[in-house]
């Protein structure tokens, strides 16, 4: 926990093809500089931070001091954009310059060798979604959080205000019986925003994946102990229906759309930040670890071409 009043100091560690978020979550904490920003390669980011008010685009009490990206020539780019003071030239030299770091990569296979420095020398960390998607990696972070090791990583869908008003809305809409959920991008990289949009509604309880496959798309269908079905799509190029929801219950239904990444991505680091201030989690890690799960077992039913796995056998 950090000491009170202390402004929190974070480091943002790596960035890979196709994930702009060293400059977005450092411009969100650290406020931005819209004439750099106008330069990042990633058009959406510049565009949906242009839609708040400049001096509203930042976290008081944290700062991201310190940068470190895959390609050292990107690093220069996003610290002018993003307000970020230092570049280190190895990711570990952040040790004992910062209080926590931001693993601000996608790639779930590559998490546990990128967070074990800082996990080792006890630093909080948040790994980007998906934190695992193989079994002896998954099994890396339980240990590391039996351990007592501070870790979260979630997906800034759960923090969406869309997907969030749903939730008052449960009670016209019945007993869920069907609930679809889209992303674009692949299973192992996105599939994670499909599900954690709609996981809050149901909860923990799910029992087993089965996907089916062809090329440029995963089709998931998820059985929950509560009787609801769900079908998660990630069709790698439909990028255009990204965040779309849809609710079916038995009073009536509900569609739900994605519009603003903004107002999630902060909501994300805010309750990261949070729980540095005051040491408690936002999302219970067992969640995380059956939403891990589950994911790994869409892509276990993938290579059994499309049987049914159960949750139950995947870590067991």
């Amino acid at each position: 926990m950090i000491t009170p009043g202390k402004e929190i100091r974070l480091a943002m560690l790596g960035m890979i093809e196709g994930n702009g978020h060293p400059y977005s979550w450092s411009a969100i904490i650290n406020g931005y500089d819209p004439v750099e920003m106008a330069k990042c390669p990633y058009a959406a980011i510049p565009a949906y931070l242009g839609r708040q008010p400049l001096d509203s685009v930042r976290i008081p009490g944290a700062r991201v001091t310190h940068l470190w990206t895959d390609n050292p020539a990107e690093a220069e780019a996003v610290s002018r954009a993003s307000l970020i003071e230092h570049i280190v030239t190895r990711p570990e030299d952040v040790i004992g310059q910062v209080d926590a770091v931001i693993i601000s990569t996608d790639d779930g296979d590559n998490h546990v060798t990128r967070a074990r420095p800082f996990v080792e020398a006890g630093l909080p960390v948040f790994v980007d979604k998906p934190m695992a998607t193989n079994v002896p990696d998954l099994q890396q972070f339980v240990c590391w959080h039996r351990e007592g090791k501070v870790i979260l990583s979630t997906s800034g869908m759960r923090y969406a205000p869309e997907m969030r008003q749903a939730e008052a809305m449960l009670p016209d809409l019945g007993e869920l019986r069907w609930i679809t959920s889209f992303t674009c991008k692949t299973w192992e990289r996105y599939g994670i925003h499909a599900l954690e949009a709609i996981y809050p509604l149901l909860g923990p309880g799910f029992t087993s994946v089965r996907t089916m496959h062809q090329a440029g798309s995963d089709v998931v269908h998820l059985t929950h102990g509560g009787g609801a079905q769900v079908t998660l799509g990630a069709i790698h190029d439909a990028y255009g229906s990204f965040g779309a929801v849809h609710l079916y219950g038995t009073k009536g239904q509900l569609a739900l759309r994605l519009s603003d990444t903004y107002p999630a991505f902060r909501g994300q680091l805010v309750a990261f930040i949070e729980m540095l201030r005051t040491g408690a989690r936002p999302v219970a890690f067992e969640q995380t670890v059956e939403l891990m799960t589950i994911l790994i077992a869409g892509i276990q039913s993938r290579e059994k071409g499309g049987a049914e796995v159960l949750l139950a056998d995947v870590l067991a």
